[in-house]
């Protein structure tokens, strides 16, 4: 038993080496797997329709962003996947101004625990499921425009305009769990 969870730790620890999780976009962009990454993450955005590219309209402020990548690894400390995130950097929003509302529900965990045991006492199945991207989801009502992320060429010097919700901003998780909360209804859940 010993040996094995001392492998997985080896394993874990060649595998970070190999793939170290970059503090900037200019380290990230000489690793192929990094930049493999970043494009799959801006083909997620953009298939998703998450924004529009405008010129910036005056008296309005386009908010930054940044990369964020984060190393994946299965239960066995081997890699699982390179992820990179497009981060809006949401800390620079001004209420009124870029949002008007953050509020969103959250679950306990003693809510979770209870069902989990509740369905356990029933031997009811459980199962999980995870929506990739699941922030991009939610339409945005609010007007926000950030710039451009490092490795997309911008020689018009434009900006983007957001449609729906991208991880960073304030009110992120409320769009979401709107989204959530209108497909849910109109499936006939109550």
């Amino acid at each position: 038993m010993r040996y094995g969870y001392h492998s997985k730790s080896l394993a874990c620890l060649y595998t970070i080496e190999e793939f170290p999780e970059p503090r900037t976009y200019e380290e990230a962009a000489e690793h192929p797997g990094w930049t493999e990454a970043m494009q799959k993450e801006i083909l997620a955005l953009q298939t998703n329709n998450t924004w529009d590219v405008v010129d910036l309209p005056k008296g309005k402020k386009a908010i930054s962003c940044k990369w964020v990548d984060k190393t994946k690894l299965k239960s066995d400390g081997t890699l699982e996947r390179l992820n990179a995130r497009l981060v809006i950097r949401g800390f620079i929003q001004q209420y009124g101004i870029d949002y008007q509302d953050v509020f969103s529900p959250v679950v306990k965990m003693a809510t979770i625990r209870t069902i989990m045991a509740f369905a356990g006492e029933k031997n009811w199945p459980m199962f999980q499921l995870d929506v990739k991207n699941a922030f991009l989801h939610g339409e945005l009502e609010d007007e926000v425009y950030f710039q451009m992320p490092k490795g997309i060429p911008n020689p018009a010097n434009k900006v983007y305009r957001l449609r729906k919700s991208l991880y960073g901003l304030k009110q992120a998780s409320r769009h979401w769990f709107n989204k959530l909360k209108e497909t849910l209804l109109s499936l006939g859940y109550s």
